[in-house]
Parts: C-alpha cells; structure tokens; sequence
C-alpha cells in the first residue's frame, strides 16, 4: 500500500512506498532541523529553575538557620550565576554546541545536588559562602543552556530569529509551571526534593541531545515563519493547560495520583510539536523524492568555475575601501554613530542612551525580581498555606512566559504598524508593575494572587524588550557583548532591592517580633517574621523606585522618538534587495518545490 504524499497523488515518489522509504524519512526526522529545534523547546522548558526559588527558599531558611538577609544573599548569587553569562559565550566561539550544553548539564546537577545534600543533612559544616557558590554554580548552567540551545536555533534560522527567540523564551517562562507539575507528581508535597529533580532533570534532558544540538546549513524554507507559529500556538495551548490546572488545584485538593495524570498532559503537550516535525520533515522528503525523480532538469546546479567566477565579480562589485574611524575617548564620548548604526563597545557603554536604559532596567527588573524570589517568604508572613505559595510559582511562570511572548510578539507590530516605540511600552510595563508591588506591600485579601500575575507579567515582558532596543539603538555588530552587559542590570538590581532592602526589613522587623516575646535569637536559629508589617516598608520603597524606573524610561522615550518614528529596518531591507537580486535558492514549498526562487 502507497501513502500518498501532500501534492503527490498516487504516481511514483509521491509518499511512502517501502520500509526503505519509512527508514529514510525517520533518518532525515531525527537528523533534521525542526528536531533540533523540538529538543531546543525540552531544554529550554526544564532551564528555568531559577524562577523557582520561592518554592525552595524556606526550606534553606529553615534547615540551615538562616535569616532573611542571608536567604537573600543566596537569591543574589542565584541571578548572578544565570545573568553572567560571558563564559558560555566565549566557549561556545571556539567549541561546537554540545560542548556548552555538556558542561552546562554538570554545572547544573553539581550545584543544585550539593544544595539538596546541604538542605537534608547529608553533608555537614556548610558555610554561607558554600551556598553562595553552590547556587551560583546551578543557576549558571541556565546561561549554558541559552548559548548552547537557543543561540545555535537563532544562527540555523537567521531570517526568523525574533520567532525563535519569542518562542523559546517562552518555554524558559513556563518551565517553573512545568517542573512544579512534575514536582507534585514524583514527590507530592516534599519541597526538599524538588532541589533534588531540579538538579537532575535539566542534566538529563541536556545529554539526552546533545548530538541533536548542532550548527547546520542555513536553508531557507518558504513556510518557516508560519511553522513557528504553529510552535507557539501549541506553547499557548500548554500554558492554557497549566493555567486552568493552577486554578482547579487551589479549588480542589489533589492527590498525588491526580499530580500524576495532570504530569502526563503536561508531557503529551510538551511532544505535541513533534507531529509538527514530523509533518514539515515529511514535506520536504515528498518534494525531494518528486524533484529527483521528476524534475531532474530543473536543479540549478553551479560549475566550479561559475561559483568562483561569481566570488571574483562579487569581489569586484562589493569592496570598498574601509573607512577610517576616529579613535580617543573624545570620539568615545561625543562623536557617536548614528541610532541604529553599529555602535562599538565602548561607545554603547558610555552612551547616555545605554546609561538610561541601564538604570530604567536595574528599578524595573530588580523590583519583580525581589517579588519572585521572596514569593516564598512573603506568602508564609502573610498566612497564606503552602498549597497556595506553590501556586504563586506557577503563576509568575507561566505570566513570565506571557509577558514574553505578548511583548516581543507585540511590540513588533505596533513598532511596524503604527511606529509605536519600544522604549514608551518599556514605560508602561514598568508602571503596571507598581500595582503589583502595592497589592503586596498593603496586603489586599488575596492580592497575592494578582500581584503574582502582574509581577510575573512585567518581569518577563522587560526582557525582549530590553534586549531589542539594545540591538535596534547600538547595532548588530557587537550585540552578543552588549546583549550580555544588558544581563548585568538584573543581579545589581537584585542586590539593592532584594539583600539591602527587603532582606535588611525583614530581618530587622522580625528582630523587633522577638523582642517583643521577650525572646533573643540564638545562633543558628531561622529567623522568621508573620504579618504584613515585615514586607510592607519593602514594597513601598520598591514601587517609589520602580516609578522612578518609569520616569526614567520616559528619558529613553523622548530622546529616541525620531529614530522610533523612522524606517529603523529601512538599511536591512536594502542590504537583503541588493544582495537579493544575486541570491537563488531552493524554497521547499507544502507540495513541491520552487527550484529557483529569487530572494525579495
């Protein structure tokens, strides 16, 4: 019996006529791009164990006798390690992919085993610093997983990176959702375990493809943008799933059992984009059988001595003499490119553009962040159940993951449409999130709730944005180093308003408690501190410099107006037209092929 291929009718090489067929077609799936970018979707969806500090953090405070400025000295750490990621960067220049992804798998499980060994009691004599180095340690492997995973899917799909970057950022949002899923499942309500899956899953998914994760050639498809789409519609679909899972389970008491069937939903959906691969891969081995057994004349198929005669004509054409550019820091400071042009370095870094951007970014990040991580210790102070902090966690996930999607996919358009500035919707992100933190900071019966959605909304959003207006302003040409001192803004942040701010409160309040009970803390003993006193004075503080994050971003949007209000991509449409009109390339269509399509 013939399978009749998509366009192939029934005539010869049309679909799957043999067991040699079947084994060809499963070769070319598993070897294939779209499977790379499958295996990028199951790395980035277990990379974000970060996000789930709040779930964890207690356990620490309380086994180790820990007070809340020394917990949020770890969380500082903690976004240290995955915001500094220039080590991973320089390695992945000189090694292939599954190097990164291999060291970064080691990095992860060595530092989060040996928290979990600490946590339970295992290992004894554990100082601060440990900790500090131990965390820092499993949060840099999240940084490895980036380079290694989603920076190798942006360079095999260059002409739909911002698809690849919003897509795959989106899974990295939801993966708190989705660990805390199978956290339940495997270990019901035993929270120090979920440092031990932590540890584990991450490393295992990461060697499970390491041979999957490679550079390839760049081939162009015609229909690539829309099977990314058809990427995030699935995405959407399990961040819906996981949403409504959130709300039945805060309604109803599940069991483990019950963990367990809403796991398997959870990992039906994660392989769904499989079908998708399995669909595209098949598509083009039906096009490629047809056209070499079919349509052998009309490969376009280059001599030698034509490609090097073209290189030697392009050579001709294309050259020109380098430009001399002014060196000094007088020219540093003062004879700046143009927005938009490729800054150097040192002139993006001591722009006041990069300046604004930089202290609008430590006020916005650094304040959701210190939400995030507290989450733990702010709903434990407010009286809300344990039950209900794991909610917390699954809900700034999967509003981190929306807030991504929402501002990278939807900033683009209004950018394009209606030439709305990134940098004012920067603004409203930030003021937005200011209701968050008041909803925290007073306490509103079951305004933690909101405040998490809000806040993990706002927090995820920040980035794309931050990270386009980086690449739009300063150029391409050294973003991978601009790109990664923009990271740089969330662990300053994270140290003022998280260890100096709501640590030092907290401690100081809960200092206050005991003194009260006519109770001196002994060494060792955990320091806690019930009402909504001990994050109050935090807050305010936290929304008074997140506005003025946003005041500050309001700098951004007045001296970037005209260059916002002007054709930004106008150069790169012109590059790709004049190198277009050279360009012939083979589009692999949904039923057949184009053998020689020109570029537009």
């Amino acid at each position: 019996m013939a399978v009749v291929g998509p366009g192939g009718g029934s005539r010869g090489g049309g679909g799957i006529t043999s067991l040699a067929d079947m084994k060809n077609l499963t070769v070319q799936t598993i070897t294939g791009r779209w499977f790379m970018v499958f295996a990028s979707f199951l790395i980035m969806s277990a990379a974000g164990a970060t996000y789930m500090f709040g779930l964890y953090s207690q356990d620490i405070k309380s086994s180790l006798g820990y007070d809340q400025t020394t917990l949020n000295l770890l969380s500082f750490f903690k976004d240290l390690g995955a915001n500094v990621g220039v080590l991973s960067g320089l390695i992945n220049e000189v090694t292939p992919p599954w190097v990164v992804l291999s060291m970064g798998a080691v990095l992860n499980f060595f530092g989060y085993f040996m928290i979990w060994l600490a946590v339970t009691g295992k290992i004894t004599g554990v100082q601060v610093w440990h900790m500090c180095l131990y965390i820092c340690i499993g949060a840099n492997s999240q940084a490895f997983a980036n380079t290694g995973s989603l920076v190798t899917c942006v360079k095999n799909f260059p002409e739909s990176r911002g698809a690849v970057l919003g897509v795959l950022k989106g899974y990295v949002g939801l993966s708190g959702a989705i660990i805390t899923q199978f956290y339940h499942a495997f270990y019901d309500d035993d929270s120090k375990s979920l440092i031990l899956l932590i540890a584990y899953l991450p490393a295992v998914i990461s060697f499970a493809f390491l041979r999957t994760i490679r550079r390839m050639k760049v081939v162009r498809h015609a229909n690539e943008l829309k099977v990314f789409y058809n990427f995030l519609y699935i995405s959407l679909g399990l961040a819906a799933f996981l949403m409504i899972m959130i709300v039945v389970e805060k309604q109803v008491d599940f069991n483990q059992t019950e963990y367990g069937f809403s796991a398997a939903m959870v990992i039906f959906l994660l392989f769904l984009p499989l079908a998708i691969v399995f669909i595209e891969e098949y598509k083009i081995w039906t096009s490629k059988k047809l056209v070499l057994t079919e349509f052998p004349s009309s490969l376009n198929i280059e001599k030698p001595s034509q490609m090097i005669q073209k290189q030697k004509q392009e050579t001709v054409t294309t050259e020109t003499p380098p430009k001399t550019k002014k060196t000094g820091w007088r020219s540093i400071c003062f004879d700046r490119p143009e927005r938009g042009d490729d800054y150097t370095i040192l002139e993006a870094l001591f722009s006041i553009d990069m300046l604004v951007l930089f202290l609008a970014t430590i006020c916005g990040v650094g304040g959701t962040l210190t939400a995030i991580d507290n989450l733990g210790q702010i709903g434990t102070s407010l009286g809300y159940p344990k039950r209900s902090i794991s909610t917390f966690i699954s809900l700034v996930s999967i509003w981190n993951y929306l807030g991504r999607v929402v501002a990278g996919f939807g900033s683009e358009h209004f950018l394009t449409k209606y030439k709305f500035p990134r940098p004012l919707v920067l603004t409203l992100i930030l003021l937005i999130s200011c209701v968050g933190h008041l909803l925290i900071a007073f306490n509103v019966p079951g305004g933690l709730y909101v405040a998490s959605i809000v806040i993990g909304f706002c927090f995820g959003a920040q980035w794309p944005l931050l990270f386009a207006m980086i690449s739009e302003i300063f150029g391409l040409k050294y973003y991978s180093t601009l790109y990664n001192f923009g990271s740089v803004a969330s662990p300053i942040g994270s140290y003022l308003l998280n260890v100096r701010v709501a640590g030092h409160l907290y401690d100081k309040e809960a200092t206050k408690q005991l003194a009260a009970k006519g109770l001196i803390r002994q060494h060792g003993e955990d320091l806690d501190c019930i009402g909504s006193e001990c994050f109050k004075l935090s807050f305010i503080i936290i929304t008074a410099v997140t506005f003025l994050g946003t005041l500050v971003s309001l700098v951004l949007v007045i001296r970037t107006r005209k260059f916002y209000k002007s054709d930004i991509y106008k150069k790169f449409r012109e590059a790709a037209a004049a190198q277009g009109d050279d360009t012939e390339m083979t589009a692999v269509a949904g039923n057949g092929v184009r053998p020689a399509e020109t570029r537009e």
